[in-house]
């Protein structure tokens, strides 16, 4: 029997629950118990703490501990991946259609990585570092953690130690307040694991009312945009801030998008008071509230008001916390690291190695700059453009393809800056060929977080980010080439009509939203 979800799917209660837990949560629950238990082995940890602890001390001294571990994370990334393509050929035709269910399965794939140590990434201890020079009424924003004692007994970075927090008030509140009560700086990295899962938490909730907003089926769009490995990669194991700040940003633009205005510029705010990046959102959310049929007069008046919101609700926030607008300066923090798959960075390095073969000296700072120059000033042409002639598109399209031009033509890209784009770009649809790319890019950047992460370093594939990346997505090819379930899940029917809406009343929903579209005349 079929009844309609709240949240705009249908399901088919004819499956037991211990049959579909069995089918689709046990291969997931697996693979991140795996993950957990390579983590024990080659996670970040303090200097003191856990790493005392007999077990967890064995894995990480003893050559065949170090080499379990890092098998157990390679083997846990690799059979996640596996378990969520073949949760997704059943989703994407069809035969899975329980918005609830799946997130029973997303939160007991979750479950094994609650108390792992952080994996992929130790910027947690920065966090738990901030949130002391704050606690201690050092300004984050002019100085580095290096300004506390014991900073590196904390875990933190070396790379990290003497720049300062790129991230905004709200944040540093959470940070200060986890400083405050939590001593322990790997309990402390779990404190900030679980912000992070209420951030995913968010996302898993709004998303798919988004999608159904967007005329855009909500299991999809759940299992494409928050179920994908790199979620549970980067917002769960490795903790990332950047959780909490899609979250709240998805929250926000759905109660915006339902008529709840401020309330979603509030919650848009704050996402942006986590990681500034996020106040790329802000034009979008005006463009909501201007409505689809707005001249631009209305769109001015509404960028006015969000705007006037949003300072305010900054300012309010920046003087509880007790923390200046440093962070408009801090943004650059990340742009000191040079990695080969941002394009900008790539061009500069490889032009300054040509001149340096031809004799001309290395001149690697000056060409990297440049590049970086000119990429920037490309991709804010293009935000500009979406933000100014949004016609033809919905706001929430223009924000997802804002977000992909910040990181696309940016100075730095991370696996999970994929993320500031995929959840929403899965609420407001994709074409068939989209689609495909997408699912090549999550699966490439999930195998690409497995060969650049701390348990192949300095062992078994040790590989640069540029091998590392060709590597990841032969591998991609390869696996899809030899198995006929994810080849027909990439190249069959299930996305060879993309994620777009399915019949008339979603396609109206869809439409509607359409800045200057066929209902907007």
């Amino acid at each position: 029997m079929a009844s309609v979800d709240p949240v705009g799917g249908e399901y088919d209660d004819s499956d037991s629950h211990l049959a579909f837990t069995i089918r689709y949560a046990v291969p997931g629950l697996i693979a991140t118990s795996v993950l957990a238990l390579g983590a024990l082995g080659v996670g970040w940890l303090p200097i003191y703490g856990l790493v005392d602890v007999p077990f967890v001390h064995t894995l990480r001294t003893t050559d065949i501990g170090m080499f379990l571990s890092r098998v157990s994370v390679i083997l846990g990334g690799a059979l996640l991946l596996q378990a969520w393509l073949v949760a997704g050929a059943d989703v994407m035709s069809g035969h899975i259609r329980d918005v609830r269910r799946l997130w029973t399965v997303l939160a007991i794939w979750i479950a094994p990585l609650v108390l792992a140590p952080p994996l992929f990434s130790r910027d947690v201890y920065s966090y738990y570092a901030q949130g002391k020079l704050v606690l201690k009424g050092v300004d984050p924003y002019t100085n580095g953690v290096d300004s506390i004692p014991g900073w590196f007994r904390d875990g933190v970075d070396p790379m990290w130690s003497q720049v300062p927090t790129p991230y905004g008030p709200a944040f540093l509140g959470i940070s200060r307040a986890i400083a405050q009560v939590i001593a322990d700086p790997f309990v402390a990295a779990i404190a900030f694991r679980l912000v992070a899962i209420a951030g995913v938490a968010l996302l898993a909730y709004y998303v798919p009312r988004l999608a159904f907003l967007h005329g855009i089926d909500a299991p999809k769009a759940l299992w494409l945009g928050v179920m994908n490995p790199l979620i549970l990669m980067n917002f769960v194991a490795s903790s990332h801030n950047d959780a909490l700040m899609m979250g709240l940003i998805a929250a926000g633009l759905c109660l915006a998008m339902e008529g709840s205005m401020i309330y979603g510029i509030v919650l848009v705010t704050a996402g942006a008071m986590v990681k500034p990046i996020g106040l790329l959102a802000l034009p979008f959310v005006g463009l909501i509230w201007a409505g689809a049929r707005s001249s631009r007069k209305e769109r001015f008046t509404s960028w006015a008001k969000t705007f006037g919101v949003a300072g305010f609700t900054f300012v309010a926030t920046s003087a509880i916390v007790g923390v200046n607008f440093g962070w408009v300066h801090a943004l650059t923090t990340p742009g000191s690291v040079r990695t080969w798959l941002s394009p900008s960075t790539a061009l500069g390095m490889a032009s300054a190695n040509v001149l340096n073969w031809f004799g001309l000296g290395d001149h690697v700072e000056l060409t990297v700059s440049v590049f970086r120059i000119l990429f920037e000033i490309a991709a804010i042409v293009i935000i500009a453009r979406l933000i100014f002639k949004p016609d033809g598109r919905t706001a929430l399209r223009g924000l997802i393809l804002a977000f992909a031009a910040v990181v696309a033509l940016g100075p730095v890209i991370q696996p999970w800056y994929l993320l500031w784009a995929l959840p929403l770009a899965a609420a407001a649809g994709l074409s068939a060929k989209e689609l495909r790319t997408v699912l090549v890019l999550i699966a490439g950047f999930t195998l690409y977080g497995l060969c650049g992460s701390s348990a192949t370093s300095d062992s078994l594939v040790e590989l640069s980010d540029g091998l590392a990346a060709l590597a990841a997505f032969g591998a991609v090819l390869l696996a899809v080439s030899v198995s006929p379930r994810e080849r027909a899940l990439f190249f069959g029917e299930p996305a060879s009509h993309g994620l777009m809406p399915e019949d008339r009343p979603s396609i109206a929903r869809h439409d509607q939203l359409i800045i200057g579209g066929p209902l907007a005349q």
